[in-house]
Order: C-alpha cells, then structure tokens, then sequence
C-alpha cells in the first residue's frame, strides 16, 4: 500500500509552470488517399491505411440527417471505417454530435463516458476518440478536464467530473509536467521517477476511489532531444532517459494495478516523432499530441475501450494464392508457387505466416477460406517444405469454388463465432469488395501491394487488441482441434447418447478466485450469445462478487476424453434477501454447447443453492439482437415464468421440488 502523505504530496506538486494557452487554427491539411500509400509521412497527417477508401464518402455523409435512427448509425459506422484523415474525423465527429443527442436504442455495445485527464491541451484529441469508439460501434461521450485541474476535480466531489460520473478514465501526461523544466544536478540520477510514478499511482487510486471503473494510462511522449547521443543510457537522468524509463516502470506497475496501457512511445518508434508531434504546436498551444495525429489517438485508445466490451477480433481467415504463397497452387504446383528461401518474395510469404502462427499462438483462430478444389489447396500444408503454416494450424480449412461470403459464414458456424469477430485477409480487391458489402460485420484490411508489409498491416489495423493473456489463451487451437475430433466420433456413434457417453465429460468447478479472475473477466466481457443478461463487469466489480460470502460463483471448465476445453462458464449468483437467490450472470461458450452443460450447470448451481439453505433461484433473460439462443433456456431448464415484457422476462425454480436434469456429464470440485 502506497504512503498516502507521501502520494498526496506527489500529486499536489506542479513544476510545469504552464498556463492555458488559445487553441490555434489551421488551415486543412489534405490526406493522402491514394490506393497504396505508405502508412504515414512526416510532412501530413497519418491516414488509417488499412482502410478502404469510400469514394462517395461526402455525399454520404450528408445523406445521414435524412435517414431514421437505426440506418443513419449505421451509415456513421460504416463512415467511420473508412480511411480518413484527421480533417474527415473532425468533420464525421459534427455530424455524429449533430445527428445524435443519445446513444441510439438496442446498440450491442455499452455506451461509454470518458474521462480525459493530463496536463497540457488535451480538447482536439475528442472528435479521434468519439470517432474511434464509433468505428467499433460504440458511443461514446467525452470530458476533458479545465486546463491541468485533474488533480483538483478528481477530488472535488461536486466537480463536473463527478458529476458525469466517468466508466472509463483516461490519463495522459507530458514529460515535461511530471519532472519540471530544471535539469538535475546530477545525471546519474533516476530520483524524479519515482517521484512521477508515485503521483500517477496516487491517481489512479484516486480514480478507483470514486469511479470503480477501468483505467487507462498514455505512456509519456519520449521528446527530449538527447545529450549523448547512443550512449543516452549512460546518463539516467538525462530529461530523455528519465521518459524512457518512466515508461518502463508504468508497463510494470500497470501489471500490478491491473490498469491498461495506451503506448504511444511505442507508435513513435512505428511512425516517426514528426508524425505525431509539431514542436510549434506544442509551445503555441501545448498541444503535445499534433492535431493531424488526433485520429489516429483515438483508433488507439478506443482499440483499449473496444477490447473490454468484447469488439476484438478471434479469428484471423486467410486467402490461399498470393497471400499465403506467391502464385496459383492450381496452375503453379507445388513446384511453383513462391515460398521461402529463394527469393525476397518466398521470403515475404514465409514472414506472414510466422506471424500468422504467433497470433494462434497468442490465442487467434486461424481459418482458410480459398476458391479452390480442396486436395490441391491442402497440398502445400502437408508437402510444401518451406510451409510455416501446418493443418493442425487451421481451425476451420474451407476449400470450394462456392463464393466467399457463402464461406465465411460457414466458418463462422463451424466455429461458434459472430461474423464480427472475423478479420478476412485476401489480396485480390474484388474479393475484398465483395465481402465489405455483403458481410459489413466482417473486417477486412486493404492489404499492401507487397506482402513483406502485410503483417505490419494488421498489427497497425489493431483487430487483436488484447489487455491480457490468460492460459487458455495459447491453448485455444488445440481446443478447436479437439473440437473437430469429438465430430469425428459423433458421426461414427449408433446414437446421440452413445456420443455424450464416449465423450467420458468431466465438469470441473470452484468459486471465483484470484487465478482464474482474468479469464473469468474475459468471458464476462466477450461472451454474447449465450449469456442470459449480457451485463458487462469490470475486474474490481468481479472481486466485489468474490467478496461477497454469501454470493455463489461458479467458474467451470469442461474435460472429457479428447482434452480440457478450458475455462466455458461463468454464473454469478447473490441472494435476493428473501430466501432465495439471483441469478445475475450466466454465460457459456458456444463450443461446447449441446453436451448437456447447461443441465449440469444447473444442477451444480441448485445443489450450491440448497446447501446454503435456499428456496428457489430466479433467472432473469434480457433479450439482445445476438442471445436469441437462449431465449427458452429456462423454460426449457423447469423454470417457471414470474413476469414477462418486451424488455425481457423472470423466471423461477422452486429448489424444494427439483429433480437434478439427466446428463452424462460428472462433476467434480477442483482443488484450490
């Protein structure tokens, strides 16, 4: 625990000396539109590259006002995922704010309110985060503190910060404000550090304080020019060595505090410091970040945003010919195609699918969806000695001369997946055209002309954004493998009761608890199909259930003959004070659907209840565009109904009288 005299006196302390300055106008600046632009340039604004180019982007635009709610948000999606500039974000961000008063009904996606809070002018960084958030079809409202008054508001209970009441706040500081202008006196001194990172951590303990919400802390800019040259790290506290290794010490206490991180250091060195800052700017205005780089900022920080509520993708479909090889597998042959050591190019081919293989082995489902006839497509795979890429790789291989979209979405079902949670990799336009207008929902970058420049493609799109790993996480391949084996078995079986027997199923369960927080977090926050209310909770809300003795919590996993399936549902359970108990959450993984899981949860749920000595649960089901599965569950599961609305319906079991469902599942207590 932190010395609280120590970090209030961090906090007050303000060696900046800067004063509000007046926002500068700029003439427009134009972007670079054309179909294969480098990802930046160091004279203009940094375009969002990976995205297409809508030609009739302007008309469109002004059409918004005339269409109805549902269609004008999403044609403002839609914009949004275009490749614009700082300009045309500023530009969609007045119409947004101008169409819309309030989030738009039945949004899959919670709205958001933001709280930007740091040192210098910070307001032009609003239209890139409301823009951002949009591109992921979230709203999202912004605040930004009075002029470097976030230490004052934050402990202002009556301030408009409290008065907003923030669910997602948002730190961002210069170097400059946290170590003061002077120099030390001493170089080889790393004091003013710690100094920084006890302030910042007092803050965002301030934050939890009154917000209970998520975090988000901006690594500091790394600006100063250096006094060594190479050998800087010979001098700790040189102004420029003293950024580098703030940023260093925040990575870890962000570890710690369970507080994400937004690196734009970390973008510095992708893109250049004229990118993202104008040395102008910054003593006209004390605008640290250039208006011109705002755009991109908020595509970053809402990526964070996105990732909690669930919006990253999972699977990562790949093209065949020229994308993951040079050539035409059919014409070519193996002989022909270009793969490996050999050429700049083979080389290319070789470089994307290690980095294919890393995102799998990071926790992204790789699939293939090729126009081609399947033994030659699988060819290389199996014989190709330079392929990176095996089939045990491929989750879901699909290989036919049917069309793409047709394709994508029997991947999707073959692996229990949203269309959105799909990002669809092909070189050839058309195709990508295509799958863009008949399947919106799916991501699909505007590739480079040169595959070497493909995995920084999509590290740059963001689509796998994540805010941690979990051990489930780098088994999730093998989970699908294991998947695909248990179908083989049901095909073969005399029946289904046959099949679920085989399977030898083991539901291992134990209340929440620390190692299993993350994942538990995870699901809470990803899972959308079954999940019976679809109520989002941050890590802290969770330990808030965990800490409640008298609430029941369930995390189980799933394992049977073939493996485990990992971690495959939550229920979070308190008591209504009446003699019974809520059931507040529950949610599964479709993977593992129709096994019977969802009868010996409830049985293990009802046994958990009664030993407690309570009368009865009582489900609760909030209908979404995407839960429609579970729409009978309680029924189904001899639930009787208590109230029933277009806004959903409440269901009850009377524990006296039930009789544990039948299943061929065994359940057993996992050790601590």
């Amino acid at each position: 625990m932190l010395d609280n005299k120590f970090v209030f006196a961090a906090l007050r302390s303000n060696d900046s000396g800067f004063r509000p300055a007046q926002f500068p106008k700029h003439p427009p600046m134009s972007s670079d539109q054309t179909g294969n632009a480098p990802p930046f340039s160091p004279d203009g604004p940094l375009p969002l590259y990976w995205l297409p180019i809508i030609e009739n982007w302007d008309a469109l635009a002004r059409e918004i006002f005339d269409l109805d709610e549902p269609s004008a948000w999403a044609r403002a999606v839609h914009l949004a995922n275009a490749r614009l500039d700082f300009v045309k974000t500023i530009r969609l961000d007045q119409i947004l704010r101008k169409r819309f008063r309030q989030p738009p009904a039945d949004l899959p996606t919670h709205p958001v309110r933001l709280a930007l809070l740091g040192s210098g002018t910070l307001n032009h960084l609003l239209p890139g985060l409301r823009v951002g958030a949009l591109r992921r079809g979230i709203w999202l409202d912004a605040y930004v503190t009075a002029y470097e008054q976030y230490f004052q508001e934050l402990l202002d209970p009556v301030s408009p910060l409290h008065r907003i009441q923030p669910n997602t706040v948002l730190f961002s500081f210069d170097a400059v404000h946290l170590f003061g202008h002077d120099l030390p006196s001493d170089f080889a001194d790393s004091g003013p550090v710690e100094t920084a990172t006890a302030k910042i951590a007092g803050l965002w303990q301030l934050a939890r304080q009154h917000f209970d919400c998520p975090i988000i802390q901006q690594t500091v800019m790394p600006l100063a020019v250096p006094l060594m040259g190479s050998n800087e790290h010979r001098m700790p506290g040189s102004p420029r060595r003293l950024a580098l290794l703030l940023n260093e010490r925040l990575r870890t206490m962000a570890g710690e505090h369970s507080v994400d991180i937004l690196g734009i250091d970390d973008r510095l060195l992708n893109d250049g410091l004229h990118a993202w800052h104008d040395a102008a700017l910054w003593h006209r205005a004390k605008q640290e970040i250039s208006p011109s780089a705002s755009h991109f900022y908020g595509d970053l920080a809402t990526r964070l945003i996105g990732a909690r509520q669930g919006r990253s993708v999972k699977c990562l479909v790949l093209d065949l010919d020229n994308t993951l090889w040079g050539g035409i597998i059919g014409d070519d042959g193996l002989e022909g195609i270009r793969l490996g050591q050999g050429s700049a190019l083979g080389e290319a081919f070789v470089a994307f699918q290690r980095y294919a293989q890393a995102l799998s082995r990071r926790g992204i489902i790789l699939a293939v969806c090729s126009k081609n006839d399947e033994p030659i497509a699988r060819a290389p795979f199996e014989r190709h000695p330079e392929m990176i890429l095996k089939l045990p790789d491929i989750a879901a291989f699909v290989a036919n001369w049917q069309d793409k979209a047709t394709n994508l979405r029997e991947i999707a079902h073959r692996l229990s997946l949203s269309l959105e949670h799909l990002v669809f990799v092909d070189d050839n336009p058309a195709e990508r055209d295509l799958i863009r207008r008949q399947l919106p929902a799916v991501a699909v970058p505007e590739l480079p002309e040169d595959p070497a420049l493909y995995p920084q493609c999509l590290a740059d799109a963001g689509y796998f954004e994540a805010l941690y790993l979990t051990a489930d996480d780098s088994q999730r391949t093998r989970q699908y493998q294991q998947n695909r084996e248990r179908d083989s078995l049901k095909t073969s079986a005399a029946s289904m009761e046959d099949y679920l027997r085989s399977l030898e199923m083991e539901l291992q369960w134990y209340p929440f608890d620390e190692i299993g927080l993350q994942r538990i977090v995870q699901l809470i926050n990803k899972t959308n199909q079954f999940n019976l209310t679809t109520r989002r909770y941050t890590e802290s809300e969770v330990r808030g259930f965990m800490d409640q003795p008298a609430a029941i919590t369930l995390q189980l996993r799933l394992a049977d003959r073939f493996g485990d399936n990992g971690m495959i549902s939550a229920i979070i359970t308190p008591p209504d004070g009446a003699g019974g108990a809520f059931i507040d959450t529950w949610l599964m993984s479709c993977r593992v659907l129709g096994r019977g899981v969802e009868e010996a949860a409830l049985n293990l749920l009802a046994e958990q209840a009664r030993s407690r000595g309570l009368e009865y649960l009582t489900g609760e089901y909030l209908p979404t565009d995407k839960n429609g599965m579970v729409a009978e569950l309680y029924p189904r599961l001899g639930f009787h109904t208590v109230a029933h609305s277009g806004s959903g319906s409440r269901w009850q079991l009377d524990l006296a009288n039930f009789t544990p469902r039948p299943t061929f599942i065994a359940t057993k207590k996992m050790s601590c």
